[in-house]
């Protein structure tokens, strides 16, 4: 089973999303028994940004996430919102690319709702972009309404 197939069934589930979910699909990710948060600071983009750490940190994440559930925004908004919590938090060790995708994949998946493309997505993201975010939520709901039209015509990509 793939880790995105395990983010599917425990969308399914209708449960909410949590940094203890994310180490279970991150285990799959990284093939390993075992995977934690952090426990340094962390660096990405070659040094330029900087994941410190606070007491509070996984806390403050794990509420960040649990936002994912609200029924305002909508979900686009939501969804863009929990992979880049995920990729500004930066949990884990390795594979933290990874891991937003896979959160973004659950966020619409337990509304029921599947991407059949997710290569607009792959770009490089910045903490500190707010316009950036912005159009992170429009491009998902483009790519959600286009899914669903060629779903509903019978269509693949």
């Amino acid at each position: 089973m793939t880790a995105l197939d395990l983010a599917f069934a425990d969308a399914e589930q209708g449960g909410p999303l949590t940094l203890a979910l994310m180490a279970k699909w991150q285990r799959t990710v990284l093939g390993h028994d075992v995977v934690g948060t952090r426990t340094m600071p962390a660096f990405a983009k070659g040094g330029r940004e900087r994941y410190g750490l606070a007491p509070d940190t996984w806390a403050r994440f794990e509420h960040c996430l649990s936002e994912s559930a609200q029924p305002d925004p909508p979900l686009p908004s939501r969804a863009a919102r929990a992979y880049l919590d995920t990729l500004f938090f930066h949990p884990f060790e390795d594979g933290n690319a990874r891991a937003a995708m896979l959160a973004l994949a659950f966020v619409l998946a337990r509304e029921r709702v599947f991407l059949d493309q997710v290569h607009p997505l792959q770009t490089t993201r910045w903490a500190d972009d707010a316009e950036g975010a912005a159009d992170l939520a429009v491009l998902l709901g483009t790519l959600i309404t286009a899914a669903e039209r060629r779903l509903s015509h019978g269509r693949q990509p």
